[in-house]
């Protein structure tokens, strides 16, 4: 048969289609007692009518797939066939289970070699994923174990078909549709002869399961960013500074954005309302600047309360209870709630004049927008920390920064961007533009702030969602969607999180604390 040949239909199995379905059934299942009564079908289309699935070429039938509703509870631990089964060879379809079983799926054999199968298979997934069920369950028959069953064990057997050193026609299907083998089911179907009456219990996992009482608590799917390319302005007061804020505040929450994100010490022009000769001597320039940061926290608290959005306040001058510098990332949520990530890492010139000490604490933020994680300007170029906040389910990495230069710049963004694909989440970052020739070591700054995304089909070719013109003042707006995310990471083409070895490294934080997302006992 060519392909020009074929006119197939993909629909829902009917009532009338028995009679088809018979001669089906029984050309393929004549081992194991052949076709289904008419009623037994009759019920399971009458109860669940969206699971039988049927493919047609010119109104002949020639695939099938059965399927139920089941509890995942009761049918993820051992079974056998007949407990799907009631009086008169009725299937128990469960409408209000929580997971599908696939009772069977048949292609006429002159169909074969035509990927129906998998046709049939992508098709019972969509609908799982539409009814928000947890799971695809089946017993899997492994009908060639006959011919090995005299030196291999059934698990020697499903090892060695995982392995492709054996072909087996239903299992090996199976695996190839990315079904997992759970458990080993004795005595399944016992006058299946060829299976010796064993079978696998094969799961399927909806990744995009959200379990019904967890309704209100569920993640967001889509998030919209909105980021602020600063330009360092003098300014000739602190309320001019604060006004300048919150209009890019309003403007980014009139377009309803969920984040607004600002650049690295973007406060730091205020240095400039001290006369040049006191900016010369650099700390206590930097002191003077971290008088300002407590009255900056209540303004921005305020607006992120007012305007409803979230805001990431790029960073400021912290003094510590220690007396000491920190370069400190504020995120004010929208409910009131204030968290802080200090700079981690910090550069020499920071030591070098400002007199700067890193934190030693790193954290994901749980907000109503998704999980995110930030990483201050040089800490980006150090993949440990990406990593650590990538396992604990981070969703967006933000990252403030302030360059001078474009390699500097460079340098964040090509890391940035590692940090998006490696770690599989989005990243945006978000600098400062102008020059500031009357403020002491405040001379150029250069940015082109971005959003980037993992590198795969569902997301942009150059995995850039959006970026702005190089050292022009200006606001990005970009909507995430967290659910590619979650798809990517179990479905994409590759699965950087999930195929790290483990075996032969890990990572940690070193007290670990459970922040590092890889605690290990003593």
């Amino acid at each position: 048969m060519s392909l020009e040949d074929l006119h197939l239909n993909l629909r829902n199995l009917t009532s009338d289609d028995y009679e088809q379905l018979k001669s089906l059934m029984d050309a393929v299942y004549h081992d194991i007692g052949g076709a289904w009564p008419k009623h037994t079908i009759d019920k399971l289309i009458q109860e669940f009518p969206d699971g039988q699935i049927a493919i047609e070429d010119d109104g002949v039938l020639v695939g099938v797939a059965l399927t139920v509703q089941v509890d995942y509870d009761e049918f993820s631990n051992p079974h056998k066939y007949d407990d799907l089964i009631g009086h008169r060879e009725i299937i128990l379809n469960n409408p209000e289970g929580d997971a599908m079983y696939g009772l069977d799926v048949l292609i006429h054999p002159d169909y074969r070699g035509y990927r129906l199968g998998r046709r049939l298979y992508e098709a019972r997934k969509e609908l799982c994923r539409s009814l928000n069920l947890r799971a695809i369950l089946a017993g899997g028959r492994i009908p060639e174990y006959h011919q090995h069953a005299s030196e291999l064990t059934p698990a020697q057997y499903i090892d060695k078909v995982s392995r492709k050193e054996i072909y087996d026609p239903i299992l090996s299907f199976q695996l190839a549709n990315d079904f997992q083998v759970k458990r080993l089911l004795r005595k399944y179907l016992p006058e299946d002869e060829q299976s010796r009456g064993y079978a696998t219990l094969l799961e399927w996992n909806n990744i995009l399961f959200e379990p019904a009482e967890n309704v209100l608590d569920t993640r967001p799917t889509q998030v919209r960013v909105g980021a602020v390319q600063w330009q360092m302005r003098e300014f000739a007061s602190v309320e001019a500074a604060l006004q300048q804020i919150e209009y890019f505040v309003d403007a980014l929450s009139d377009y309803q954005s969920d984040f607004a994100v600002f650049p690295e010490l973007f406060t730091t022009p205020l240095m400039g309302l001290q006369d040049r000769a006191a900016q010369k001597d650099q700390t206590a320039a930097i002191r003077f600047l971290a008088g300002f940061t407590d009255r900056f926290k209540s303004e921005l608290s305020r607006m992120a309360v007012s305007y409803n959005i979230n805001i990431v306040g790029g960073s400021m001058i912290e003094v510590g209870e220690d007396d000491r510098l920190y370069n400190v990332a504020y995120l004010f949520h929208r409910d009131g709630e204030v968290e802080k990530q200090s700079k981690l890492h910090i550069t020499p010139q920071e030591r070098r004049d400002w007199v700067i000490e890193g934190g030693d604490d790193l954290q994901v933020f749980d907000t109503d927008a998704g999980r995110v994680g930030i990483l201050i300007c040089y800490d980006v170029e150090f993949p440990e920390l990406g990593r650590l906040l990538a396992d604990q389910d981070m969703d967006i990495l933000f990252v403030p920064f302030w360059v001078d230069t474009k390699n500097g710049y460079l340098r964040v963004r090509h890391c940035a961007q590692a940090r998006a694909i490696e770690n599989e989440c989005y990243v945006v970052i978000c600098g400062s533009v102008g020059n500031l020739p009357s403020i002491e070591n405040l001379d150029i700054q250069y940015a082109q702030s971005a959003v980037f995304t993992p590198s795969d089909f569902a997301f942009p070719h150059d995995a850039v969602l959006a970026e702005t013109t190089p050292n022009t003042e200006m606001i990005i707006f970009s909507d995430l969607d967290l659910t590619r995310l979650t798809v990517v990471r179990a479905e994409g083409s590759v699965t950087n999180l999930k195929d790290r070895r483990k075996d032969l490294f890990d990572l940690r934080w070193r007290d670990w604390s459970l922040k590092s997302g890889s605690r290990q006992e003593d």
